[in-house]
């Protein structure tokens, strides 16, 4: 077996170097450390080798995305809904109220 030695010491100059990632992010993104299952993590490297390539961390944030989007849509109709029963409720009851002074003043008069 060959005996691998280590290599010798060479001056390097440091002095224009700048710290920091290597390739810059992209606006509007932030890099972070997230632990995924490795079941999501098998979905979507598999989802990607079957189309021929692309990244697979794209299209978990493209995910996220979408349920954001949908979790935002579903509060929106929501919302539309609470607003048309109180609206309907609203009517409901003055439309009752004349009703019920109808009754009221029939009952006064006998």
């Amino acid at each position: 077996m060959k005996k691998v030695s280590a290599e010798t010491y060479r001056d390097i100059d440091f002095t224009r170097a700048r710290r920091g990632a290597v390739t810059k992010a992209e606006p509007g993104k932030t890099k972070i450390s997230i632990r995924l299952d490795n079941r999501v993590l098998d979905h979507f490297r598999s989802v990607v080798e079957d189309a021929g390539g692309g990244n697979y961390q794209t299209l978990i944030n493209d995910a996220l995305v979408a349920y954001i989007q949908q979790k935002s849509i579903l509060e929106a109709v929501r919302q539309v809904v609470r607003e048309e029963v109180a609206g309907s409720s609203v009517a409901r009851q003055g439309a009752r109220k004349p009703r019920q002074a109808r009754a009221r003043s029939a009952a006064a008069v006998a």
